[in-house]
């Protein structure tokens, strides 16, 4: 049915069936076996043909709007699909911690969106657990968490600091809310030390640090400049550092589309060696 219209929409743009049959590259013959097909089954006459060429019936003049947006609908959808296969539209949609939002994925991304500017990203920071409600709902494409499933992205650890000068004996603990990975290792690994603030923001706890509040537990990926510059210092403890590998998850390399399958490959050009797992163990959901 789909050619029949699109042969039909030619006709009453070119005004005859030669002009039609000429601009789509098929037979005169051919077109009008398709116009009289679409005839049949719409069982109405849409041509009265004479020698000023083609006209319109009433059921003809009724069908050409219908028939225009299916033609204009099938060729923008078309064009989507080859927009994202050759990466010139679509969106790639990623979740992640606080940790991987904020200094892991913005330089990936911000690669990636210079290579490819036409893609749409849309990035979400959230909990694992929600990361993967979300991810097994459809909402995400990728999901950089922790575990033992998926591509290693980043192999990152948790360290305690401090502000330079301070004596850390004794000083609370200043760390995230629950729910965050941050918390749960902080409950595992320092159950009996004083949690003195509950801080939504990754930048807010380390000003806090900085500012000898207390000690915090922090990836050290997040806290690398800091310790370059001498504004924070590392706390030696039994505990630290904890080993946080953070992995890459996606449902299978033949469901990525283009763009989110562009987007892992840049993704794990940067990261460690190690397990990238097999076809099977990266697929998820």
């Amino acid at each position: 049915m789909i050619e029949p219209l699109r042969h039909f929409v030619l006709i009453v743009d070119h005004g005859t069936f030669t002009a039609a049959a000429r601009f789509a590259h098929v037979s005169q013959p051919a077109l009008t076996a398709s116009i009289h097909r679409l005839e049949a089954s719409l069982d109405a006459r849409l041509f009265d043909r004479g020698r000023q060429g083609a006209t319109l019936t009433e059921a003809g003049r009724a069908l050409v709007p219908h028939a225009r947006a299916v033609v204009v609908a099938l060729e923008e959808g078309a064009r989507a699909v080859r927009d994202v296969e050759t990466l010139e539209g679509g969106e790639v949609k990623v979740g992640g911690g606080t940790t991987a939002c904020s200094y892991h994925l913005p330089p990936v991304l911000s690669t990636f969106k210079k290579r490819h500017p036409k893609v749409r990203i849309y990035l979400r920071e959230l909990s694992d657990g929600a990361a993967l409600t979300a991810f097994e709902n459809g909402e995400l494409d990728l999901v950089v968490v922790r575990g033992k499933r998926g591509d290693l992205f980043r192999a990152d650890e948790f360290v305690l600091v401090a502000a330079r000068g301070v004596d850390p004996t004794g000083l609370p603990l200043i760390t995230l809310p629950n729910g965050s990975a941050t918390r749960a290792l902080v409950d595992r690994h320092f159950p009996d030390r004083v949690i003195a603030m509950e801080l939504a923001s990754l930048s807010v706890v380390k000003g806090s640090v900085r500012a000898g509040l207390g000690v915090a537990l922090i990836t050290r990926s997040a806290v690398a400049t800091d310790l370059s510059l001498g504004r924070l210092v590392e706390v030696a403890t039994p505990m630290t550092p904890i080993a946080h590998p953070s992995r890459l998850l996606h449902r299978g390399l033949d469901r990525l589309s283009a763009p989110a399958a562009a987007l892992r490959r840049l993704m794990l050009e940067g990261a460690p060696p190690g397990r990238r797992g097999t076809r099977a163990s990266r697929r998820v959901g």
